[in-house]
């Protein structure tokens, strides 16, 4: 049976506070999670251990709980993003679709709350062939580090695509004006 875990990102400690301490429910998450279940496929949006400073073995536990296969797609948004091509660079394990939204991988080092060695990695170059197609989402309004992961992301992988927007910032509700992503369901369902 397909399945498909869907990664959220990095929010402030603030921010996380102010949402109720929740970041699995924010943005386009939920709508995505709805869409997909509304077509046969059963979706986790787990909530990643202290999101405002992540640590890369506690989200890796966290990760693991659930089955992943072939059939797995793969979400990720910003900091959710990097850490799935980390998770996949590591583990060459085979996995469905991987779609990367608004990738960060804090390619200056420039994040004071990232205080661990969550990015200290080496992007595999083949990460692609084990997956069934992965797709980077920008937009040309994104902040630099979006931009430069991006493009890092380009010179580092064999065979990503990426899909350029404008007008979508990060990728948040507030950037995009809605929680609706049609064309992040479009690239999954392809």
């Amino acid at each position: 049976m397909r399945n498909a875990i869907v990664i959220h990102g990095m929010p402030s400690k603030e921010e996380y506070i102010a949402r109720g301490a929740t970041s699995s429910k924010q943005h386009w998450l939920p709508w995505i999670k709805s869409e997909l279940e509304a077509q046969g496929i059963a979706v986790e949006t787990p909530e990643m251990p202290e999101p405002y400073a992540p640590q890369y073995e506690k989200w890796k536990a966290v990760f693991e709980q659930f089955p992943i296969d072939e059939e797995t797609i793969l979400i990720g948004h910003s900091c959710g993003a990097g850490f799935l091509v980390r998770w996949l660079s590591e583990n060459k394990k085979k996995v469905g679709v991987v779609i990367l939204v608004a990738p960060w991988m804090d390619p200056e080092h420039e994040e004071r709350e990232l205080v661990s060695d969550f990015f200290d990695f080496i992007i595999d170059p083949a990460l692609a062939e084990r997956t069934k197609g992965i797709t980077v989402f920008i937009s040309s309004d994104d902040d630099a580090p979006m931009q430069k992961t991006a493009e890092l992301l380009k010179e580092a992988i064999a065979g990503l695509m990426v899909v350029e927007f404008a007008g979508k910032g990060h990728f948040t509700e507030g950037d995009m004006g809605t929680t609706e992503f049609p064309e992040l369901l479009s690239e999954v369902l392809k």
